[in-house]
């Protein structure tokens, strides 16, 4: 890991010296892939290829996804996520890094976003992943440990309810809107009707199972609908409660703060 971390911040400071302007012309520069890809496949990779190729039919497809395009795009997501996280460290000092190193907490945390960069599908993600470590490194208010519970969280949630969540920092109409517009499509579905299209009501349906999920996990507060008469909660056909709307709340508001979406979360007090 110490060897690792070495690596990185040399990816950082690649990135820092581009950016100063100061490439030397005819000088091959290690790039993050180049930092961090390895010499020779996984020998587990060979045995998985070796049993999938056996399969009929599919067999060789699913050898090729196994031995050499799902290997390959781990290598890449990692070399990825090291760049963004090579960025982030240049602006530490280096001995304070390594320092940490003797931290098993901060050791554990970093496994844990090494496994989830080698399984994410977007920069967005990977950028998530790496502000999270960087600001753990600078945050005095919360530990290793605590940082690593919220690198979990954010493992658990998906990058359309990453979305759904920073949708609800800035609770003012028209606070947000340049966000809103640009994920009009995946932050507002299509309203449901009873003859809406059974696409519309799939994508309705998911949207508020996202909303649910980022309830239980605590990032969203749900405010229930109440009957005008009883001045008690409404409920659906299963006997739930029907929510009348969502708000942040302070574990949501902290989760954006540390992955680097929450740069307005002052203007607005979390639930």
């Amino acid at each position: 890991m110490q060897t690792l971390l070495d690596k990185i911040y040399r990816v950082g400071e690649h990135f820092s010296e581009l950016e100063m302007g100061s490439e030397v012309e005819n000088e091959k520069k290690e790039t993050p892939s180049d930092a961090l890809s390895p010499k020779s496949v996984d020998y587990v990779a060979n045995s998985a290829r070796a049993v999938l190729g056996a399969i009929p039919v599919w067999g060789s497809l699913l050898a090729e996804l196994a031995g050499t395009v799902i290997p390959n795009q781990r290598i890449d997501r990692i070399a990825k996520f090291a760049a963004e996280l090579g960025k982030r460290f240049s602006g530490l000092e280096h001995a304070h890094i390594r320092a940490q190193m003797t931290n098993e907490n901060f050791t554990d945390m970093m496994e844990e976003a090494f496994r989830q960069a080698a399984r994410s599908t977007s920069d967005e993600r990977r950028l998530h992943i790496a502000s999270l470590i960087a600001n753990s490194l600078t945050a005095e208010s919360i530990s290793f440990v605590e940082s690593k519970h919220l690198l979990r969280i954010l493992g658990e949630v998906n990058d359309i309810e990453i979305l759904l969540l920073r949708s609800y920092l800035n609770a003012a109409i028209g606070s947000d809107e340049e966000f809103l517009s640009k994920h009009r499509d995946v932050l507002r579905p299509a309203p449901i009707h009873m003859g809406s299209p059974p696409s519309d009501v799939q994508k309705r349906t998911l949207h508020d199972s996202y909303k649910q999920h980022l309830s239980r996990l605590g990032l969203l507060k749900e405010k229930f609908r109440v009957d005008s008469k009883t001045k008690m909660p409404t409920f659906d056909s299963s006997g739930s409660p029907v929510p009348e709307s969502y708000q942040i709340t302070s574990l949501g508001g902290l989760l954006l703060g540390h992955v680097g979406l929450a740069e307005r979360a002052k203007q607005k007090k979390p639930a």
